[in-house]
């Protein structure tokens, strides 16, 4: 049985927080299992999650999204990104609100309709992961 995919394209504008518009289209759009697909943009700030740390780092410029990926759902988003700045120096990782658009984003989201992406507590990791169930 072939699956059933859906291709989402949308251009956030400058002053939008990339997570919260994120969120906001997968409900606007009912988006149950999704995942980031494509991203060019720009952010004049930035509030990433470090690997291994509890709370975020922030900081105020000029950056190129050079990546963002991750699962997003009407449950909630799993994304991380890559930005560099006017020098070319990368940073990255877990994408928290305080990701404000410079000039645009463009962003492409592929979606399921097979499968349902929800997010639980694991107790093993601490966080809540994701959860996959398929639709029968």
């Amino acid at each position: 049985m072939k699956e059933k995919i859906a291709i989402h394209a949308t251009r956030l504008k400058p002053g939008q927080d990339l997570k919260i518009a994120l969120q906001e289209f997968a409900s606007h759009k009912n988006i149950r299992a999704g995942w980031v697909m494509s991203c060019a943009g720009s952010l004049t700030s930035y509030c990433l999650r470090f690997a291994n740390q509890q709370s975020g780092n922030a900081g105020k410029g000029f950056f190129e999204i050079i990546s963002l990926s991750g699962t997003i759902s009407i449950d909630g988003c799993h994304l991380h990104i890559a930005i560099a700045d006017g020098n070319g120096v990368l940073k990255g990782g877990h994408l928290l609100e305080g990701c404000i658009v410079y000039t645009t984003a463009e962003i492409i989201v592929g979606e399921s309709h097979d499968l349902v992406f929800t997010r639980g507590y694991d107790d093993k990791t601490g966080w809540n992961e994701l959860q996959i169930k398929k639709i029968e």
